[in-house]
This record gives structure tokens, sequence and C-alpha cells, in this order.
């Protein structure tokens, strides 16, 4: 007897078929992102830092619980996908809700026994902070503007702005994310990749996704194409001699940058911003190569200016 297939059965025989976009679950992802952090905080050099992450990605937990459900307006879905245009570019579409996210998540942290001593002073910092200031800080930081002064404190602010953000991405529906120009930045809040990862498992086996640095959503990327300027010329691969390959910085000669590529396939529990943050000594390695960092971690920040009587001078401190 026969019998027509429905899109979904006809999807789940075509070998070619293969999931665009991976949007996030907030109810599990910074969970599993903190457990990974701690996982490999074991015998890492950064252990310290990653485990003070760690309770950063907790905190996360705590609050997004606390966020009402905010779908985007339906016209606003319309006029993206008519203009093939990010959904809700992140400096246009700054959820206020994102100072009650860090008040939560201070409250969250400052609870906790054994913190650090010298997160308290930056706790007390975040806090006498009006919310004018803060949104200040937070437009700097995802203009990619952060100053010195911004260092120790950009961590909590971009932690609160991306609980907002894979929120909002959470209620979306993988069709109303529309096909964008350039690949190269995230379809739905128009921000940078923090790293790429292959995936396994179900349709994204084999494939190569970007994942959002801002709102944790993946979209899909060829493989062996920079994912930086998108050329197929140039791009190699460079690795810690004697490591396990799990992450890798993939490096462009045509534009000078290098973005790390997480392999699940080398382990299944890899996960990109966390393995991307722990594999700092490839970066420092990379620092030793004339390729530059595509874009930051948001929770591993970098000054790129300061303002000092009038003129702006170059910051090189990173948090630590």
């Amino acid at each position: 007897m026969q019998r027509i297939l429905q899109p979904g059965e006809i999807e789940s025989l075509d070998r070619t078929h293969f999931q665009r976009i991976v949007l996030p679950n907030p109810t599990s992802l910074f969970a599993e992102r903190a457990a990974r952090v701690r996982q490999l905080a074991d015998g890492n050099p950064i252990a310290d830092y990653l485990l003070f992450i760690a309770r950063i990605i907790d905190a996360q937990h705590t609050a997004v619980a606390t966020l009402p459900a905010t779908p985007l307006d339906s016209t606003v879905v319309a006029q993206a996908q008519a203009h093939s245009m990010p959904l809700m570019p992140a400096l246009e579409h700054i959820d206020p809700a994102w100072q009650s996210v860090l008040d939560t998540m201070l409250d969250t942290l400052g609870a906790q026994d054994g913190l650090p001593e010298a997160l308290q002073p930056l706790i007390i910092s975040l806090r006498e902070l009006d919310s004018g200031e803060r949104d200040a800080m937070a437009r700097r930081l995802l203009q990619k503007e952060g100053a010195a002064r911004d260092i120790g404190l950009s961590p909590f602010v971009m932690a609160a702005l991306q609980v907002t953000f894979a929120r909002r991405a959470s209620q979306l529906n993988e069709r109303d994310v529309p096909y964008t120009e350039p690949t190269t930045i995230c379809p739905v809040c128009a921000s940078e990749p923090v790293a790429s990862v292959l995936r396994i498992g179900g349709q994204m086996a084999g494939h190569r996704y970007l994942h959002c640095g801002t709102c944790c959503t993946e979209w899909q990327m060829v493989r062996v194409k920079c994912s930086h300027c998108e050329s197929t010329k140039g791009v190699r691969y460079q690795g810690i001699e004697g490591g396990k390959d799990v992450v890798m910085a993939e490096t462009c000669d045509e534009c000078g940058t290098y973005r790390k590529i997480v392999n699940q396939e080398k382990d299944p529990m890899a996960e990109p911003l966390a393995d991307d943050l722990a594999s700092l000594m490839l970066d420092l390695l990379m620092g030793e190569t004339p390729y530059q960092r595509a874009s930051p971690n948001p929770l591993l920040y970098v000054a790129v200016a300061e303002e000092e009587d009038g003129s702006a001078s170059a910051q090189g401190a990173a948090l630590a």
C-alpha cells in the first residue's frame, strides 16, 4: 500500500538534507557549557580562570530561567527575509531585561561560598554603575570597542547580554532565519562567530557550523573555507604538536586571520565557546605567527582602545 510522505519523513530519508540553522536551547546550553569548562580545567594552565568562568556560566543558567518568552515580531521577520538581513542585529535589539539578568547573576555569584576575593570589587563596581553607564559599556563591547577600563567587568556584561540574546533566539523557528550575506556573520544577531565546530550525530554529522558568541545560534558553512573572508585559497590548519587536535586554528593567507575549529569527531563532548576558551595556549602560539585572531571570545575580553588625554592608545591587556 502506497502513501504520501510528509515533509519531515522526506527529509529523514534524504541523506543530502542537513540542518542549516541550529538554534540555542538555553535550558541546557549553559549547564552543559559549565560542565565542559570544568572538565577542561583539569590540568589546564589557566584552571583557576576557567573555574571562575564556570561560575559565571552557572549564574547564566540560573538567570535564564527567570526570563519570560519574548517572541520576535512577525513584521521584523518578514522584513529581514525580504532583504536577506539578520533578524535582530545586536546593537539595535538590546533587551532592557539584560540589566535585571546581570543583577540576578551578581546575586547568584555573591551568595556562593569560596568566591575568589578578587571578584568582590568587580561585583561591587557593577552594582554601583547606573543603567546608562551599563548600557554604554554593553554597546562598546558589542561593537568590539571595549576599553581598558572595561577589563574585569566585561565578562559579566557579555554573559548577561548572551543570556537575553540566546533566550530570544531560542523562540525563533529555523524557517524564520533568512539566508544572509555575508555568511560569516550570524543570521540572527549579526555578530561574529566565536569559533566553528564539526558536529556529529543525525543530520548535522560531518557538517561545519559557525557558533555565534552573542546569541549562541549556529549556522552551517562548508569546510575548507575561511570563516572570516570566505576565501577558499590559502586555508590551513595549525595545532599544538602532540595535542589531540580537538581544537585547531584555521588560518587564512588571504585575510591574515585565524579562527579556531572544534572537532566533535575527536571529542564528542567538545563545545565551541568552552573549548575555544580553554585552548588559550593555542592563541599564545598563534601570537608568534603573522595571523590575527578574527574575533574574540566574549568571556575572555581584550581591550582594544582607551581614551587618554583625548587620544586613543592601544591596549593589549587580556583579562586573566
